[in-house]
């Protein structure tokens, strides 16, 4: 955790430019900003509403959060917003299985489901996802994830309710968050313009989720049972909690997350058997 004051981060947006947004076509991308006003690693600086002149296609920029950074969320830019991220769609109704396999060769299953329902979370109305691990039958862990997106296309992460179970009973609800509760802070899961380099917050509760990624590429392969593809989007995953561990995530557009390798500290590997689109 950063010993420095956070800095806030205002994510708003004047209705004439959404307006303009929505004449212009699909919506802008996130773009990263260097400490100098150039291109390179997106920075902590505070994000304000940026101007663009009627009929332009220009993307606004501006940073992306990192580390225990203060981003107050404008409810207004994702009202009405589905999840359409084009690497990890999530239209109700959606489903991925995966199966986990650690280092020693014990199985669990992964079953990931995109329900109905949201909760409002800052003023979001966030999309809830159904994340169930089990072994042999057996309930492991049982989370609800929440999800909003912005009308720029950043896929937002809002918190989680999770819960361990050891022999049927509930043994830890470690990691569960929600922002705006007790300090815990809102982060992206992808950007919407995922670009190599580019590096920030997904999640952020002290001592308990402070999650952050790095794109490492756009143009990974990778071979799983669902399938093989190209241009897959790659990130590195780590987390200050324990620097010890990192893994690899793979995003197939069109389908979302299809593979995850750890990298450090063992050898945990999650592939994708099937996916059901909503």
């Amino acid at each position: 955790m950063s010993t420095r004051s956070p800095t806030v981060m205002t994510v708003a947006v004047a209705t004439a430019l959404v307006a303009g947004l929505a004449a212009c076509g699909p919506s802008p991308s996130i773009e990263p900003r260097s400490a100098a006003g150039g291109s390179g690693q997106p920075t902590a600086s505070s994000v304000a509403p940026v101007s663009i002149p009627p009929g332009s296609s220009a993307p606004p920029s501006m940073a992306l959060p990192q580390g225990s950074e203060v981003v107050e969320l404008d409810p207004s830019i994702f009202a009405g917003v589905p999840l359409d991220h084009p690497f990890w769609p999530m239209a109700p109704g959606s489903r991925w299985t995966y199966r986990e396999t650690d280092a020693e060769g014990a199985e669990q299953q992964v079953e990931v489901t995109v329900t109905g329902d949201t909760r409002t979370i800052l003023g979001i109305p966030a999309t809830v996802v159904h994340d169930m691990v089990t072994a042999d039958g057996e309930t492991i862990e049982d989370t609800l994830d929440w999800y909003g997106q912005d009308t720029f296309g950043n896929l937002w992460y809002l918190g989680e309710d999770t819960k361990e179970y050891e022999h049927g009973e509930v043994v830890s609800t470690e990691g569960s968050w929600e922002a705006g509760v007790d300090g815990a802070q809102a982060g992206i899961i992808l950007p919407a313009d995922p670009q190599a380099g580019m590096a920030y917050r997904q999640e952020y509760y002290a001592r308990q989720a402070e999650d952050s990624a790095e794109i490492v590429s756009v143009d990974a392969q990778v071979d799983v049972p669902y399938g093989s593809f190209q241009s897959v989007l790659e990130t590195r995953d780590f987390t200050p909690l324990d620097p010890s561990v990192e893994e690899h995530k793979f995003y197939v557009r069109g389908i979302g997350p299809v593979e995850v390798r750890q990298s450090k500290g063992g050898s945990s590997h999650e592939v994708l058997l099937t996916f059901t689109p909503g």
